[in-house]
């Protein structure tokens, strides 16, 4: 039977683009997000989605609700009102950060802390296991139509889902939703009834969830035929997943003041792989500009390292594509250049 028709994305997007391809050719996710605005969801607990019913999540290691208790929620809850420490971190951080991440930058600081960054999340995020003795029994194809994933760079919840996407050698679509999002934070609100992320989205099974470990074991029984997240992935998160945020000083965590308003019509996309210290710094700037982009992870041993090479004739990375302007890049200083330069609103 046919879901009813989803509540139009239009007001998210300005006519004149097109909005997210879960509008598009994502018919099981429209049911899905339909059923999100169910009046029985509560926006005090947490939810996951299973064949089109809302459930409530078991109590893991929290991800992080970001933009701490709303209005509503304060009203209601304010003799229980908590905080994240996210965002009691951002403001400290933002007080250490470099400043403009548009301007100028000390490239040995920044190449350092990135690669202080990937030491702390070692060995997770940096090959595909397709590479491993048990590869047969891990990696299929990549699903029909392209999951969606909401995050931020600078969250550790998200890096640790961004780490089982390498390892499990998928591509995705990014919508990044920075502190100050002015377009993808709305999104996950209006599909899920809270703004916490990560925040999943499966048009190919119909599901959509929160919490970060949920999202990993999903993608690891669903994308990796059954088998177990990787040994310490899910542990090591709370104690060297803040590294990264920290040692890079809340880059990819604040929407950039000078950041357009409007998306581009087409989707960015990037070859990167998790844990690689020069993809971090362009993904941090893609999430500090609210980009939508395509990220093709290629760790080590990856099976569309191939699309790679046809690209661009090597495997390093980062490497970006611009179809907006027929652009393509590989260094990351010159990438940072381009996406600050090309999607700053003085540039409209």
């Amino acid at each position: 039977m046919m879901a009813s028709p989803l509540p139009s994305l239009a007001s998210f997007f300005p006519s004149n683009h097109n909005p997210p391809s879960l509008t598009t050719a994502s018919l099981p996710v429209s049911k899905l997000i339909f059923s999100s605005f169910s009046p029985k969801l509560s926006r005090n607990k947490k939810w996951v989605s299973r064949r089109n019913r809302f459930y409530p999540a078991k109590p893991t290691d929290h991800d992080l609700d970001t933009t701490g208790p709303s209005p509503q929620a304060s009203a209601q809850n304010a003799g229980n009102a908590s905080i994240s420490f996210l965002s009691l971190l951002c403001p400290l951080l933002r007080l250490f950060s470099g400043g403009d991440p548009s301007q100028e930058r000390n490239d040995a600081l920044e190449v350092a802390t990135s690669s202080l960054s990937t030491l702390a999340r070692f060995p997770w995020g940096s090959k595909s296991l397709a590479e491993g003795s048990e590869s047969k029994d891990i990696t299929i194809p990549d699903p029909p139509i392209r999951m969606q994933l909401f995050e931020f760079e600078a969250c550790p919840f998200c890096r640790r889902v961004r780490e089982a996407l390498t390892e499990l050698d998928l591509s995705v679509e990014v919508y990044p939703c920075p502190k100050g999002s002015l377009r993808h934070r709305e999104m996950v609100r209006s599909f899920g009834g809270k703004e916490q992320f990560p925040f999943l989205i499966d048009p190919n099974s119909g599901i959509s969830m929160y919490e970060s470990g949920d999202i990993v074991k999903y993608l690891f029984k669903h994308y990796g035929k059954g088998r177990s997240p990787s040994t310490g992935l899910l542990e090591s998160t709370l104690f060297t997943g803040w590294m990264p945020t920290i040692l890079r000083a809340g880059r990819g965590m604040m929407l950039w003041d000078k950041a357009r308003r409007d998306p581009p019509p087409k989707k960015l996309e990037l070859f990167s792989y998790e844990n690689d210290p020069y993809s971090r710094i362009v993904r941090e700037a893609l999430c500090e500009l609210e980009l939508p982009y395509i990220l093709h992870n290629v760790g080590e041993g990856s099976q569309r390292m191939k699309l790679l090479l046809e690209a661009s004739g090597s495997k390093e990375v980062p490497y970006l594509i611009d179809p907006n302007t027929k652009t393509q890049l590989g260094d990351y200083r010159k990438i940072l250049s381009y996406l600050f330069n090309t999607y700053s609103a003085a540039a409209v």
